[in-house]
């Protein structure tokens, strides 16, 4: 392969598909160039050079692909690779259940101080992490039920000056899980086969679903990270075995900060 088609991998720290992609990659043995954009202007503009203005992205020369799903990079690279099994529908609406109450647990935990404080290397309050969680699925049930495309602006819709208290995005989150709740329940498809337009491509539901399930479930593994860093013990922490056949990353953070 020329120099100039060496794979590129553009991310940002705290995004969870960014993570799993670059693990993903450097298990199955792909050599690949880290470009982290965040707070890098120069990096942004190879980023719409290419035509995206999110990530992560998979890149080799002009091409691109999304990475939000795991498959698309898969055909992208043309990679001899067996992803695990997805979990029904059924059972991540279980999955869901179990992680929404749980991150409205550790949002009610963190100090209203620390809510307007960036975490670690991603320049994002805390607070703004905490309502994604739950807007994430928000985002999929505005979708959901007719022919409307999940874009990145709908998925990254941010909190109304309602939402400042950790009490009063907790709140949110449960509301969330309730009208889930009821859209499963009243759902006629429960294969989710149907095929959704979203900004990475067109999909079955259920590939759409894993990704409303798994997507906060990472983000809420790092609720837990911020309440162990102020030294308080999440209540009723999420385990292994609650969490177990979500396609997750290892790791909980990118704290890499130089290219790979």
């Amino acid at each position: 392969m020329l120099q100039a088609e060496r794979v590129r991998v553009f991310w940002q720290p705290g995004c969870t598909s960014c993570l799993r992609t670059k693990e993903f990659l450097t298990k199955s043995g792909v050599d690949y160039e880290s470009i982290n954009v965040h707070g890098n202007p120069e990096a942004m503009k190879e980023l719409a050079k290419l035509g995206a203005r999110s990530v992560p992205v998979v890149a080799r020369g002009d091409r691109f692909v999304f990475a939000q799903t795991l498959v698309d990079v898969i055909k992208f690279l043309d990679l001899k690779v067996k992803l695990q099994d997805r979990l029904s529908p059924d059972e991540l609406m279980k999955k869901l259940e179990l992680v929404l109450p749980a991150a409205a647990r550790y949002v009610r935990q963190i100090p209203e101080e620390w809510l307007a404080r960036p975490f670690r290397n991603r320049n994002r309050p805390i607070r703004v992490l905490a309502h994604h969680v739950f807007r994430i699925v928000e985002a999929f049930l505005e979708v959901a039920g007719g022919d409307r495309e999940l874009t990145y602006d709908l998925i990254m819709k941010e909190a109304g000056p309602e939402l400042r208290t950790g009490e009063d995005i907790a709140r949110y989150g449960e509301r969330v899980l309730a009208r889930m709740q009821a859209w499963w329940k009243d759902t006629p498809d429960r294969s989710c086969s149907r095929l959704m337009d979203t900004y990475f491509g067109r999909h079955p539901m259920h590939v759409v679903l894993e990704r409303t399930v798994w997507h906060p479930a990472q983000h809420t593994r790092q609720l837990m990270l911020i309440l162990e860093t102020l030294n308080i013990e999440p209540d009723r922490r999420l385990t292994g075995a609650d969490l177990a056949g979500l396609p997750l990353p290892d790791k909980v953070w990118d704290d890499e900060k130089e290219a790979a």
